[in-house]
């Protein structure tokens, strides 16, 4: 009789929700097998106060109340994600422009970009392939400002690299040597969307990124690799 937390409000114990309700219905068994043994244990002459567990089983229901709110808002986070994920399917076979220094070349072409702060006095820019090691090195702009550059996967012993996850190092550095902040983004076509630990996420071949990355949708105008120094 105790029991308000049925099973006709069960929540589903993947969620937090569901398995913050199973902890509660838990705590409340225990709680009852407890109150049960001490009304049959206690002293008929002194018989317990009941404004104490009472109180205790308003906080438990209090709880539970909770608990199926925070249920509610999962399902509708939930199903806003899904919303968002079949709205990205528009992005499918088009170009973005995401935050990121990793990039995926497709028919060895790939443009990124790089934002540079006042004060760069030297910067290097190296293309590293998934395992860390360098493809490419050329020497970047020291201008204040937005940058752009193309790579045709051209490596550096004069070879060119397959199409496949890269990443973008840019080394900008000040008159001490210090290492200044850069903003960077890239480029690729979207092959796949979908929802990744609670984040709807758009695929550019092998590189994935969070929707909350994407900056643009268009066209890239592809550059020609700088010559190497």
């Amino acid at each position: 009789m105790f029991d308000s937390i049925s099973d006709t409000t069960a929540i589903d114990t993947s969620t937090k929700a569901g398995q913050d309700q199973k902890k509660l219905k838990d705590d409340l068994n225990q709680f009852l097998k407890l109150l049960v043994s001490q009304l049959q244990n206690q002293d008929p002459l002194d018989p317990m106060d009941a404004s104490e567990f009472t109180n205790q089983l308003v906080q438990f229901s209090s709880v539970e109340q909770q608990i199926q709110a925070n249920a509610n808002l999962e399902k509708m986070i939930t199903a806003q994600q899904n919303t968002q994920a079949a709205s990205m399917v528009n992005y499918l076979d088009k170009v973005v422009e995401a935050k990121g220094d990793e990039f995926y070349m497709l028919n060895s072409q790939a443009v990124a970009t790089y934002t540079l702060p006042a004060g760069v006095e030297t910067n290097i820019l190296t293309v590293q392939d998934a395992s860390g090691k360098t493809m490419f090195t050329v020497k970047g702009e020291t201008d204040p400002g937005l940058h752009r550059i193309g790579w045709d996967g051209s490596k550096n012993d004069g070879t060119t690299a397959p199409d496949g996850a890269y990443t973008l190092v840019v080394s900008a550095k000040d008159a001490d040597g210090n290492l200044l902040p850069v903003q960077q983004t890239v480029f690729g076509y979207v092959t796949s969307t979908g929802v990744k630990d609670g984040n709807v996420t758009v695929t550019m071949g092998d590189v994935e990124t969070d929707m909350t990355n994407i900056i643009s949708v268009e066209q890239p105008i592809i550059a020609s690799a700088p010559a190497a120094p």
